[in-house]
């Protein structure tokens, strides 16, 4: 399978360079148009190859390749759960279980996110698809996350992040009840000098924005969050410092039999798509272990 791209040259565009158009109009980036230059089939003009120094003219038509040229032996396809919410030949939705890493940290470990996509892509006919995660999930944290199937995909989405073209509203169940029942955290985060893993609130740290919004008060209590910015660990550290920290938090709070894990979940992700640029939004409803928990 060849993915591709293709673009009409406006009259607005009339004389300007292949690689202006290409990143004005398509979005690819100066890495991608190298890349692809060189390839027999990379940058086409009206079905002849082209380089990005090339003048265009109104009503051409480019076409350019947008597939990785070759697979990278980092990540290996390894079978595992995957729940897939959305699919085409640009973007991927997965609603991720708790319990599994987005990234391999180590080359030889199979049993991520990563791995488990790779292996959808194989058994699917989408050998030439690499895995291009436009953002991350803690290990415990389940939920929905979007992955680019290919470099330009993953440079659009990226460029959304922290935009009102990218939302994420995150659920997570709390000990105790914010006060006041809504507001925004603003309080830069910085690594945390006597950890390797856990992060702080910290003035000289970077700035992280969180919104939220108390949905269901109790000992227990159900709170909305929105990112405005994306910090490692944001949403479990800037709910400790308000003093409702996480359900099940072993990092920023206390662990509890009744759940394994951070009671964290990405709800609800919003984007516009990389290529189509139509605005869709996706929900996934509570875990379980979470729906038990409020009763």
């Amino acid at each position: 399978m060849s993915r591709r791209l293709t673009h009409i040259v406006t009259q607005d565009e009339d004389g300007v360079r292949v690689d202006a158009v290409l990143r004005h109009a398509l979005g690819l980036t100066g890495s991608v148009i190298r890349r692809i230059k060189w390839l027999d089939d990379g940058i086409l003009l009206d079905g002849q190859k082209t380089f990005p120094n090339v003048l265009v003219a109104a009503g051409q038509v480019l076409d350019v390749a947008v597939d990785d040229p070759q697979r990278k032996p980092n990540i290996l396809p390894a079978p595992g759960p995957l729940d897939v919410v959305f699919e085409d030949d640009h973007l991927v939705v997965v609603n991720k279980q708790a319990g599994i890493l987005v990234h391999p940290v180590v080359p030889e470990q199979t049993d991520t996110l990563g791995n488990f996509l790779l292996w959808h892509y194989q058994v699917t006919g989408q050998r030439d698809t690499l895995f291009h995660p436009v953002h991350r999930l803690d290990r415990g944290t389940t939920g929905l996350l979007a992955v680019a199937k290919h470099p330009s995909a993953q440079t659009a989405l990226k460029n959304q992040l922290h935009t009102e073209d990218f939302r994420r509203e995150y659920l997570a169940i709390t000990v105790g009840t914010p006060s006041p029942l809504a507001g925004t955290v603003n309080a830069p985060i910085a690594h945390a000098p006597d950890s390797p893993i856990a992060h702080r609130v910290d003035p000289n740290g970077l700035r992280a924005v969180t919104h939220y919004k108390t949905l269901r008060a109790g000992p227990l209590s159900l709170v909305s969050l929105l990112l405005e910015t994306g910090r490692t660990h944001q949403i479990r550290v800037h709910l400790a410092h308000i003093g409702c920290p996480i359900f099940g938090d072993f990092l920023y709070g206390t662990e509890d039999p009744r759940i394994s894990r951070p009671a964290l979940h990405s709800h609800a992700l919003t984007l516009r798509h990389p290529v189509t640029h139509a605005v869709t939004t996706f929900t996934q409803p509570l875990p379980e272990d979470m729906k038990v928990l409020l009763g």
